[in-house]
């Protein structure tokens, strides 16, 4: 019996709550998953597992060897990677990031990060809610806005900064906003997993100002509100990445460039742990730099809006 590989079987059984789920994580069968723990359980001559046909809990014994097994794989981890081949960020890892964000930014840039490190493979997860990392068996997420969590690290990697847009055809139509308060008036196309839902914010002379909008079109992914503003639905705040170089073919106006919204942090999450692997330590390091060279994701600089001279 390889304990080790029982143990890892074992606590992302308890994490996950699912023989099946951990045996897809590991490319392998749920009834291989299940002898590693029963074989586990035999070993120790204790059941660490109660199994009904719909839920898996843990005995008391099961609470406490799982604490122990989940320092124990730590340990191996950090002990594997300080010496030889282990050096070198090795085998997969799995991120989790925005739907749009990781068309945009970071897919883009994950050529130059593999052809870097080659022996590592990418397993990246795309959606608009926040992955729970540990279910999920995530290595490393990219968090756009404020992370409440504090059962997880967080290292800032660059900053989302935003404009308001609209289509010129909406302004032809509705005329344009000259003051954040303006925007009662119009059709305001609202992304509603922004923390401040819809309560846009905006950095004035005198301070933020705050502003309940309202229109006739919400959506939970940003790429919808892109394609709404782009048919001239109405007025977004959004990332000025997500438009792109659409913002200088015309058709698209930022409007309001005395009152720019609140930028976003960006941030690299993980597990708190006492050991963070070097794979991980990797992306981070690599994302945050090519960030910084971004003027549209940096932490430094003004907004890029004037960039493209609209």
């Amino acid at each position: 019996m390889d304990r080790i590989a029982c143990m890892k079987s074992f606590v992302r059984t308890v994490e996950t709550g699912s023989f099946s789920a951990v045996a897809r994580e590991m490319d392998t069968t749920q009834p291989t998953i299940s002898k590693q723990i029963a074989a586990l359980e035999e070993y120790l001559d204790v059941q660490l597992l109660l199994r009904s046909t719909r839920t898996l809990s843990l005995t008391d014994a099961g609470i406490r060897f799982y604490e122990h097994c989940q320092r124990v794989l730590e340990a191996v981890a950090e002990a594997e990677s300080s010496v030889g081949k282990r050096q070198k960020p090795t085998g997969g890892l799995r991120v989790s990031c925005p739907v749009a964000f990781g068309q945009l930014q970071v897919v883009p840039r994950l050529k130059a990060f593999l052809e870097r490190y080659p022996d590592l493979k990418i397993d990246l997860m795309m959606a608009d809610h926040f992955a729970d990392l540990i279910e999920e068996g995530v290595d490393l997420a990219i968090r756009i806005g404020n992370v409440q969590d504090t059962s997880l690290i967080t290292q800032r990697i660059g900053t989302t900064r935003r404009v308001t847009i609209g289509h010129q055809s909406y302004f032809e139509r509705a005329g344009e906003p000259q003051t954040p308060e303006d925007l009662v008036k119009h059709n305001c196309l609202v992304y509603t997993r922004l923390a401040t839902g819809n309560e846009w914010h905006f950095q004035g002379t005198q301070g933020v100002i705050q502003v309940a909008v309202s229109g006739n079109f919400q959506a939970n992914n940003s790429t919808a509100i892109r394609a709404a503003v782009c048919a001239g639905l109405g007025i977004a705040v959004s990332p000025v990445w997500l438009f792109g170089d659409a913002l200088g073919d015309g058709s698209l106006q930022v409007i309001l460039k005395d009152y720019q919204p609140v930028p976003l942090p960006i941030y690299a999450v993980y597990r708190r742990g006492r050991f963070v692997p070097a794979k991980v330590r990797c992306l981070i390091d690599f994302l945050s730099k090519e960030f910084q060279l971004d003027p549209w994701v940096s932490d430094y600089g003004q907004s890029p809006v004037m960039n493209f001279g609209v």
